[in-house]
């Protein structure tokens, strides 16, 4: 039997908002192949290179610990499930929105208004 690489279990990204959002402009940060849960295609066929650009049409979750995005690449209009690891943002302003959102908003106090 192979050794199957999962990911650590303390990690648990529903704990946040996901990382992208419906049309977000994503690209992937490695190749990505066919590991047989794709229809239509062989195992080990190019699903998406690195590098490739899609948008996000889709998010679900999975193991009750992993945000998924269905990504639709625009080159190939291949539909392909990806994790929070696998890709990044196009654009920096939508790196920024994420930073924002993740920082709490800081409480006024009544000395402070003015």
């Amino acid at each position: 039997m192979t050794n199957i690489s999962r990911d650590d279990p303390s990690v648990v990204e529903l704990n946040e908002p996901p990382r992208f959002t419906f049309g977000q402009k994503v690209r992937t940060k490695r190749t990505v192949r066919n590991d047989g849960t794709y229809c239509g295609k062989d195992v080990g066929d190019i699903l998406a290179k690195k590098g490739e650009e899609g948008y996000v049409m889709n998010i679900g979750t999975f193991l009750q610990q992993h945000y998924i995005f269905g990504v639709e690449f625009i080159l190939t209009g291949n539909k392909v499930g990806m994790k929070t690891r696998e890709l990044e943002a196009c654009d920096e302003d939508d790196e920024v929105q994420v930073a924002k959102k993740k920082k709490p908003a800081k409480p006024v106090s009544a000395g402070d208004e003015g």
